[in-house]
């Protein structure tokens, strides 16, 4: 059986921007599993999806990516696609950027590509954020979306032969 990675970024610090950990969270306890009380804390195992869980992407990721067959990277976004809750195919792509600190997706496959040869199955499940202050709650437009989050995340686990 293949290996997935579930990999989150935003800053839970910054309100909906961190909605990523908070899927993650909720995926884990429809799991059963036991739920880590902050993103700071260790996931449980899992013998066939590892969870992770950064602040930003970085080009380093690549050498992780690149061992596995399948990754979901899960992000907030800010109204800038048409749908709430979003989960799309992410194809190789290295996108320049104005900001320092900004790497998508695309990019950081492309880098794992370009590096190690490898080039994973990925998606994007990006979900919408409304606020973006300084707490670690979600605004309840956000938070109301997370259980929609879950089950693509869910269904497409079931498409890769994870979940039965």
């Amino acid at each position: 059986m293949n290996r997935i990675l579930l990999l989150g970024y935003g800053n839970p610090d910054r309100e909906d921007d961190g909605v990523a950990w908070h899927i993650l969270r909720a995926l884990i306890a429809k799991m059963g599993l036991p739920t880590p009380n902050s993103y700071e804390d260790d996931f449980p195992n899992n013998p066939h999806i590892d969870f992770a869980f950064y602040l930003q992407l970085t080009p380093e990721m690549a050498e992780e990516i690149a061992l596995y067959p399948y990754i979901c990277f899960v992000d907030a976004h800010t109204g800038n696609i048409p749908e709430e809750v979003r989960l799309i195919g992410v194809e190789s792509d290295f996108q320049r950027s104005p900001f320092t600190h900004h790497l998508t997706p695309q990019s950081l496959i492309s880098i794992c590509e370009t590096l190690y040869g490898k080039k994973p199955e990925a998606a994007l499940l990006s979900v919408r954020g409304y606020r973006f202050l300084f707490t670690r709650q979600l605004s309840e437009e956000t938070l109301a979306l997370v259980p929609q989050a879950v089950d693509l995340i869910w269904e497409w686990l079931k498409e890769k032969n994870i979940l039965e």
